[in-house]
């Protein structure tokens, strides 16, 4: 195994605190293994480049926002499902418990993954515009009920004060002008803890 300098980065916040769980799992394993790390708790370092690694204790809300703090970074990242949803890391790790998926980053060699941009933010799982978005804007039902249930409840919120946009959308040269519920991209197939 190569050096490792790890930046451990944990949002305190994610996953009504298993994040923090996650996180002193990880750092009880990389000091056990006499691996270095930094452990960053909610206010992280300016830059990344003394780090071999950046490894993330959080859900797709803080790998959103790590993607868009460090938009520069070069060094492999690593997310361990600490949040509410984890769409992106269930769909890298599958159901990989904390221990599995910390051998494996360790050990596997890394590998580009596409990401989006809309404007001018970056996403690596996917992007609801419309009916979606809205939904995720009533976020605080989501967080505080977690899981399916909070995307349920925002959802059945805003299905009685939704109206639909007009879109111009062009996909492979072909125009469409036309009011949708919604419009979704994604890398990945699950999106909301869950949903396909």
């Amino acid at each position: 195994m190569t050096f490792k300098n790890i930046a451990l980065l944990i949002n305190s916040r994610a996953g009504k605190g298993k994040a923090l769980q996650i996180a002193m799992q990880l750092m009880q394993q990389l000091k056990q293994r006499n691996i270095t790390h930094n452990v960053f708790t909610d206010e992280w370092p300016h830059e990344l480049t003394s780090f071999s690694d950046a490894w993330i204790a959080g859900g797709d809300g803080t790998l959103n926002f790590f993607l868009n703090k460090y938009r520069k970074c070069h060094i492999p990242i690593v997310i361990f499902k600490g949040g509410t949803g984890n769409d992106i890391a269930w769909k890298l790790y599958g159901d990989m418990n904390t221990e599995q998926q910390l051998d494996h980053a360790l050990s596997a060699t890394p590998k580009p993954v596409d990401a989006g941009q809309c404007n001018d933010k970056i996403f690596i799982n996917g992007i609801g515009i419309g009916f979606d978005g809205e939904v995720l804007q009533s976020i605080n039902s989501i967080r505080f009920i977690g899981g399916h249930l909070g995307y349920l409840v925002a959802v059945i919120k805003k299905i009685f004060s939704f109206k639909e946009h007009h879109f111009n959308v062009t996909v492979d040269g072909k125009k469409i002008s036309e009011r949708f519920l919604l419009m979704l991209i994604f890398n990945s197939s699950r999106t909301g803890g869950g949903f396909k």
